[in-house]
């Protein structure tokens, strides 16, 4: 629910920053606009909004990136609860009541969704590439010290000796598994939830394969309820993160003990 709905009052200043998440989710801004920007594409091209309403919704939102990009503009904890009531409140104040044609067939349970997926992907491809240049770093040195001998430790004591390069192969081995795992919750994020709406879907023409294909999903996701309501893909990226980090504090440990 958004903030003031049916209360006459506003909500105690505390209260208000208790609850707003705009703290985190400022990070989704661009992904937040991107998905409004395709959304009102599909609008246009569909024949529920016009071609003027498309370019007035498209320049505000091309101005809110640049502001924020620029420091112009700064989303308050205090005045909104995330990202998206942020952005849909400053698109008002740029463009007037244009600005509510954007929901036109779009929930904020899709919206928030959608964007969620996207920067999940985002954050992940990163970390894929910067794994993938951590293994050939680790194969270079490997390749330079193969007769270099180490000692293997068991309990921290020293054990067998073992070469330096069969040491960081195993790390090379380790991040493989690691690229698996990331690969795997990019391709089950890798649906679009736009057009799914509250939980049900809409009686509005919408098309649902566009703004997939334009915001870069394989395809729209297969059932509306599941794509609103679950984010197991959170939580297989955090596991994704949690067993990297694991193997990467390993490897730092042992350069620390040697």
């Amino acid at each position: 629910m958004l903030w003031g709905g049916r209360f006459k009052d506003k909500l105690n200043s505390e209260a208000l920053k208790f609850s707003s998440s705009l703290g985190l989710d400022i990070n989704l801004i661009v992904e937040d606009i991107l998905v409004s920007k395709v959304h009102a594409e599909m609008l246009f091209k569909v024949g529920l909004i016009s071609e003027d309403e498309f370019k007035k919704i498209k320049l505000g939102l091309n101005q809110i990136q640049v502001e924020y990009r620029e420091g112009l503009w700064k989303p308050d904890e205090s005045d909104h609860e995330d990202i998206h009531s942020a952005v849909e409140f400053r698109l008002s104040n740029l463009i007037g009541e244009t600005a509510g044609k954007l929901h036109t067939g779009r929930s904020r349970n899709d919206q928030v969704a959608t964007g969620m997926r996207l920067w999940v992907k985002k954050v992940l491809q990163n970390t894929f590439e910067k794994l993938i240049n951590l293994q050939k770093i680790l194969i270079e040195i490997s390749e330079e010290n193969i007769e270099s001998l180490i000692p293997g430790y068991t309990h921290l004591q020293r054990a067998q000796p073992v070469s330096l390069a069969h040491h960081f192969l195993a790390y090379v081995e380790m991040i493989e598994r690691d690229k698996k795992r990331i690969n795997f919750v990019i391709n089950e994020a890798d649906q679009s939830p736009l057009g799914s709406g509250a939980l049900a879907g809409s009686t509005l023409p919408l098309d649902s394969s566009f703004t997939s294909e334009k915001l870069g999903f394989s395809s729209p996701c297969a059932n509306s309820l599941d794509a609103v309501s679950d984010r197991d893909f959170i939580l297989d990226s955090l596991n994704c993160f949690s067993i990297g980090m694991m193997h990467l504090s390993r490897l730092a440990e042992e350069l620390i003990l040697w």
